[in-house]
């Protein structure tokens, strides 16, 4: 491997593999793309490659599968929408369906198979070329407000290697994620990268602080991909490569820094949080946000004394079934549901 430019080099590039088949949310991925699903009135997809092109990267490379000509069509034109929006005189949801196809450069490639999120990385060698560029996996939602991409490529830019975006999690959960050993810097926040273990038991793993789905990587990866083995699950792990580009010398283009994000981030692959994602969104929303509050805040109170009145019946029965045993004949048991000896 050369040495890394990354110190030089501009990260202009973004990948984002789409090529899973969804099968959370199944039966709506049976014949729609997981990156398809609407948070509120637009796909989850779009979310991700807005955030792209907030950070500068108006180049994006989706990697997708079979099943996956949706996203193509939504980043294309709509001429006869378009057409029929013009007449209506919709000129509002003119511009929101004209805002995809102008939203950005996309290309796409296919993985001709399912064999892990390195694999996929692999498959934009080249596309990318002998930059770096940034990963942004489908799944991951980060708050626009929030901005982290900009962040890991200022690092990027001054330290070189890869940087990899951390979170902090609850032990118990860390055999999700991938998880990083690593070392303070100088800066707030920011972390060296010692070493990666992907989805340990929560006494292997090596800190509570996981990998989510943003990256920006040294074109190195692409040789260190090619000559890592399947790993967890027989397939080709982007954590194992980015442990060995950790362990190498920053001449040949490793070291591997962590930006540890504290902002807020929904994962649209969960059904719970997907939905959390859309009832934070919704609510924040001008046009909706008012008359849906109001109508949540009720709908909360409802379910909340619902559940009080519930609890209440079941608290009544279980002191009157207590009751009835208490005063079974000859120390028995049987009691009564309404409390009175059934002798």
């Amino acid at each position: 491997m050369g040495q890394s430019g990354a110190h030089t080099s501009t990260v202009r590039k973004a990948v984002i593999p789409a090529a899973g088949l969804g099968t959370r949310f199944l039966p709506a991925t049976k014949a729609t793309p997981k990156e398809m699903l609407p948070v509120v009135d637009k796909p989850a997809i779009q979310y991700v490659v807005e955030e792209a092109v907030a950070a500068g990267l108006e180049d994006v490379l989706m990697i997708t599968g079979r099943g996956k000509r949706a996203l193509e069509d939504h980043f294309d034109r709509a001429y006869e929408l378009e057409e029929t929006l013009r007449e209506k005189g919709d000129h509002e949801r003119l511009a929101e369906v004209q805002l995809s196809s102008r939203l950005a450069d996309v290309h796409y490639v296919r993985q001709g198979a399912p064999n892990g999120l390195g694999h996929a990385v692999l498959c934009a060698a080249p596309h990318v070329g002998a930059a770096p560029f940034a990963v942004l996996l489908g799944d991951d939602l980060i708050d626009e407000r929030d901005p982290l991409l900009p962040t890991m490529i200022e690092v990027q830019k001054a330290k070189g290697g890869s940087v990899v975006a951390l979170i902090e999690v609850d032990p118990a959960q860390v055999h999700l994620y991938g998880c990083a050993a690593v070392e303070a810097t100088d800066q707030t926040d920011v972390v060296r990268i010692t070493d990666l273990v992907e989805k340990p038991d929560a006494a292997d793993a090596p800190s509570n602080l996981a990998i989510i789905g943003r990256y920006v990587l040294a074109p190195e990866v692409f040789d260190v991909l090619r000559e890592t083995p399947p790993g967890r699950g027989g397939e080709i792990q982007l954590t194992d490569a980015l442990r060995t580009l950790a362990q190498l010398p920053a001449s040949e283009g490793g070291t591997v820094h962590g930006v540890l994000f504290r902002g807020r981030r929904y994962d649209t692959g969960d059904r719970a949080d997907y939905l959390r994602a859309t009832v934070r969104l919704a609510s924040e929303r001008e046009d909706l946000g008012p008359d849906f509050l109001r109508w949540l805040r009720e709908f909360v109170a409802e379910r909340g004394a619902e559940e009080d009145r519930v609890s209440g019946q079941d608290s009544g029965q279980d002191s009157g079934q207590d009751s009835g045993r208490r005063t079974g004949t000859n120390g028995a048991t049987r009691g009564h549901p309404t409390g009175v000896d059934a002798g």
